[in-house]
């Protein structure tokens, strides 16, 4: 049972609202701020499909570890933050990786981004996570930048091993 919602205090007109997958103006503005981030070149420059579309609120809410964040400036949709837990095996906790991190296009450049991490660092604190994780494009400097100035630096267990890539493998399923 999801517990009620968290508003994080911002100056005004900046909101940050934990997202109700139930609630359709929640799934829908998710939907908005997701396709403008999957439309831009940095998250793969092609649209949502019909089933993300359609199936993506009721599968977030169907995780338990899922939480999202929107941020609203005077009411408008500025971008969005989807996280899930994970766990650190050498912490032996609970940790917060952000998986979509979007301001969109009209907002970026004020500082938006600092205001999100915060909430989202916010958040991790009350689930008592010993750390954030997120994946960023080499090819993006701005967000490199803004990643770095919050405290974010590339992972190394061993500095003479170099630091850690991130990898992927696509599997098919049938549906």
């Amino acid at each position: 049972m999801q517990s009620a919602p968290r508003f994080f205090t911002m100056p005004d007109p900046i909101t940050i609202t934990p997202v109700d997958y139930h609630n359709p103006q929640h799934a829908d503005q998710l939907l908005q701020a997701l396709e403008q981030y999957a439309l831009d070149p940095m998250g793969g420059g092609s649209p949502l499909s019909e089933q993300v579309r359609q199936h993506l609120a009721p599968s977030l809410a169907a995780l338990p570890h899922a939480f999202s964040l929107l941020l609203h400036v005077d009411g408008v949709l500025a971008g969005l933050a989807n996280c899930f837990e994970g766990f650190s095996t050498f912490a032996c906790q609970k940790l917060v990786n952000i998986h979509d991190f979007v301001i969109l296009p009209d907002f970026r450049g004020r500082g938006l981004a600092h205001h999100l991490l915060a909430a989202i660092e916010s958040e991790a604190k009350r689930r008592q996570c010993c750390k954030l994780t997120l994946e960023v494009l080499e090819g993006n400097p701005v967000a490199r930048h803004t990643y770095a100035r919050f405290g974010f630096q590339p992972y190394a267990l061993d500095p003479a091993a170099g630091h850690a890539l991130f990898m992927a493998k696509a599997i098919e399923t049938s549906d």
